[in-house]
């Protein structure tokens, strides 16, 4: 009981430090201004757990969350993040400066110095400083975190469409299927995680179109699984089926083309080049040193998943339920994907939460060794990196992007050990 009106002490103190710093601003120092820029977010965390607590009776797993103290805590900071990553990349509704431009007087200042010769309307402080090349710390950290919090669940999103695609007939099926695509996975599992991002990042690579190739390779299974869902589902409703499955292969196939083109070509190098989309109907903005990082992870994590699902498949496969659904007649993808794939729910959605955390760390493992990402990017990794070369003089402007980093990373894990508790009283 101690311990338990510590923490809720301790959590009532910060609230009424960060409402006085919303009303005070800079007033009440470097924490208050920052708290005032992040009006927004505190107004969307409040509105998302109200509203998730109202409800969490109707909400499924996701409102069980809200009965765990962990479980809450987590996607209080993942959320944080989110919605400060769409607020400052997105909006710039919290971000004071611009990411890139420097500001004279203000090279490795320390955190809360005010800007020289600041105009009107423009905001007079650094708020955590300026880094080497005088840009606001602050403005990049907010910035940068809409780079993480986008490609880090994509991508990891992406590689459990892969996963499941192949994991699910692996375990289901077995015999030459699961262990011809058992030997890919571990022949792929058998390299050093770091060691293959690297690989694949690295210019030499790139130039070659490899990554390229890839992501025509990789992208194609959230269309494949999308397409095997829906028709598994309305399989005997042709009606339905034929209409809906032209809207979602066509809509879905337009993205893919406009996910792996970039500036009108698939593949642009001196031996090599293959047109894409026209730029007028490239819809989704995929630079090629984003696609690269992206590519990466998808294919990074894609055995892993594939493994954990195959494992699922197999356990499952077994129950009285999918014998169940075999008497019916029902056939064999719409068993996997309507019958094992519902009840494999709980450890892939942890294991998802997880999964975006360890990509997170190596997005910013790969942004610290100036890999991937261009140099001048504000995400953490990069910021991380450009700071090292001062940290024994001018400390902030590295440890701001590896807190943020780092309660990030702690909040995924969190969430995930929330879900489980959850999951396992389901």
């Amino acid at each position: 009981m101690i311990v338990q009106w510590s923490f809720y002490v301790t959590l009532g103190l910060l609230v009424l430090y960060l409402l006085a710093g919303v009303v005070m601003g800079p007033a009440a120092g470097i924490i208050g201004g920052m708290s005032q820029q992040l009006t927004p977010v505190w107004i969307a965390l409040v509105v998302t757990f109200v509203l998730s607590i109202t409800f969490k009776r109707k909400l499924g797993l996701y409102g069980k969350l809200f009965d765990s103290t962990v479980g809450m805590i987590g996607f209080g900071l993942v959320m944080f993040w989110v919605y400060a990553g769409f607020m400052g990349g997105v909006l710039e509704w919290i971000v004071t400066h611009d990411t890139l431009s420097q500001s004279s007087g203000m090279k490795n200042k320390l955190p809360g110095t005010p800007l020289r010769g600041a105009e009107e309307g423009e905001y007079a402080w650094f708020l955590l400083g300026g880094d080497n090349l005088a840009r606001d710390i602050f403005s990049r950290l907010f910035a940068g975190a809409w780079i993480v919090v986008v490609i880090a669940p994509l991508a990891t999103l992406f590689a459990f469409m892969v996963g499941i695609t192949l994991g699910l007939p692996a375990g289901y099926y077995g015999g030459k299927l699961d262990t011809f695509l058992s030997f890919l996975a571990n022949l792929i599992l058998a390299f050093p995680v770091i060691l293959l991002f690297f690989l694949l990042v690295t210019p030499e690579i790139v130039l070659t179109g490899i990554p390229n190739y890839m992501a025509a390779v990789l992208f194609f299974f959230p269309i494949v699984f999308l397409t095997v869902l829906l028709n598994s589902r309305f399989y005997t409703q042709p009606s339905v089926r034929t209409p809906l499955l032209i809207v979602v292969i066509g809509g879905m196939f337009w993205a893919y083309l406009a996910m792996i083109s970039n500036d009108g070509t698939i593949v642009d190098n001196p031996d090599t080049t293959i047109p894409g989309l026209p730029t007028f109907l490239d819809w989704i903005p995929m630079p090629s040193e984003v696609l690269v990082v992206f590519v990466s992870v998808v294919f990074v994590n894609s055995p892993t998943v594939f493994r954990i699902v195959r494992g699922l498949a197999l356990d499952i496969k077994t129950r009285d339920y999918v014998a169940a659904a075999q008497t019916r007649g029902e056939g064999p993808w719409y068993i996997m994907l309507w019958e094992i794939l519902p009840n494999a729910r709980g450890p892939l959605i942890v294991d998802f939460c997880l999964r975006i955390g360890y990509t997170t760390i190596l997005l910013g493992t790969l942004g610290f060794f100036g890999l991937g990402l261009e140099s001048e990017s504000p995400d953490w990794g990069t910021t991380i990196n450009a700071g090292r070369r001062l940290l024994s003089i001018y400390p902030h402007a590295a440890i701001a992007p590896a807190l943020a980093l780092l309660t990030l990373v702690l909040g995924l894990n969190l969430l995930a050990d929330g879900l489980r508790e959850e999951s396992l009283r389901d």
